[in-house]
């Protein structure tokens, strides 16, 4: 049954064309980076990589928001649910993220009130519900999500409902852009660039990217004519040596961006140095709350610190999040973990490269 605006997307003839036209076109070795877990996912189901040339490469980057989530960080929600009377409250991802000693399932199946809402909103009904305890949204995304998760804390502000709080570990795309550019091991010729996000920050937020590197830009949709008509356009950036921004989801994405979300993000969140899975700390590449909402703020109200975590042992997602490594190169892949008991945590996300090489394999 065809679906409008949705199978013309998946047109095969269309798809072979882009094909066709990226193989005429190219002369070089090339590699891409898919900077969107979605992408990922999108690119292993359709197995794009197998129709393109063997000289084109594609990468998986830092685009999974539960991914490259520090281990410290996982720690510190694990933390959290454990404290009496919190309620805990998360999007589904993070349920099976495995921290140092537990996970966010294992403290639930022990007592711990931990809830999967599907959005923010959900959290504010649940702590005027249960006045006599505090509710915790465990803030994790990139520009994305973030102008919900503000509004929220806005309307808790509004409400005056002061039982509810976001523990932050938003991260913003543009410096992580920045980051893996400035690591001599990682090798990046073009960046597919993430449709959700783009929305938020339009296509301008990756000016620099395009000044300061030379670095060829496309933000793509998540449909395989979407994806193929990026590649093609990179692809044709690279072979004429040019670097500039182009937006191959213009039925969402604009060069602007949405900018009411990013006044309501920028209202209650700073932007700060934060760490990044395998990454380390980017500059100016995370959200936290602004002093003028700390009442909102969970790491001000509960003392919910810990120890600074190493990565799981052997685990290989660090390197992958920074398109190092693929999930074959890393020796725990489909042996000692696999979705039914990951090691790391791009195993468990439905935005995970390995979970999505796992599937799809």
């Amino acid at each position: 049954m065809k679906m409008k605006h949705i199978s013309e997307y998946r047109d095969k003839e269309i798809c072979q064309n882009f094909i066709d036209k990226i193989f005429n076109l190219h002369k070089k070795e090339i590699r891409l980076m898919e900077v969107c877990g979605t992408h990922t996912m999108s690119i292993a189901r359709s197995g794009i990589k197998q129709l393109l040339p063997d000289t084109i490469t594609l990468l998986s980057g830092p685009g999974c928001p539960v991914c490259v989530t520090s281990q410290t960080e996982i720690d510190k929600f694990i933390k959290l649910s454990q404290i009496r009377d919190v309620i805990v409250t998360t999007f589904g991802d993070l349920m099976r993220v495995p921290g140092t000693d537990s996970s966010l399932l294992k403290e639930r199946a022990e007592g711990a009130d931990v809830r999967i809402v599907y959005s923010t909103l959900d959290c504010l009904e649940i702590a005027k519900k249960n006045p006599d305890k505090e509710v915790v949204f465990l803030g994790v995304g990139f520009e994305t999500t973030a102008p919900t998760i503000a509004s929220a804390i806005i309307n808790a502000k509004k409400q005056n409902v002061k039982n509810f709080s976001v523990i932050s570990s938003h991260k913003l795309v543009p410096p992580a852009l920045t980051g893996l550019l400035q690591n001599a091991e990682v090798k990046v010729d073009g960046f597919i660039c993430p449709g959700h996000a783009s929305v938020i920050i339009g296509g301008k937020a990756y000016v620099p990217i395009i000044e300061d590197y030379h670095v060829p830009c496309v933000v793509a949709g998540f449909e395989p004519v979407d994806i193929l008509q990026s590649i093609y356009m990179l692809v044709k950036q690279v072979e004429n040596n040019e670097a500039k921004i182009e937006i191959a989801y213009k039925r969402v994405v604009n060069f602007e961006g949405n900018a009411k979300a990013r006044e309501v993000m920028y209202e209650v969140f700073d932007p700060y140095d934060a760490p990044w899975r395998g990454i380390g700390v980017i500059p100016q590449s995370g959200l936290k709350i602004r002093s003028k909402y700390q009442n909102y703020d969970a790491e001000n109200k509960f003392d919910i610190i810990v120890e600074e975590a190493p990565e799981p042992k052997g685990c290989a997602c660090g390197e992958i999040l920074s398109g190092t490594k693929t999930p074959y190169d890393c020796s725990l892949f489909g042996n000692k973990c696999t979705p039914d008991d990951p090691v790391g945590p791009c195993m468990v996300s439905t935005e995970g490269t390995c979970a999505a090489y796992y599937k799809y394999r």
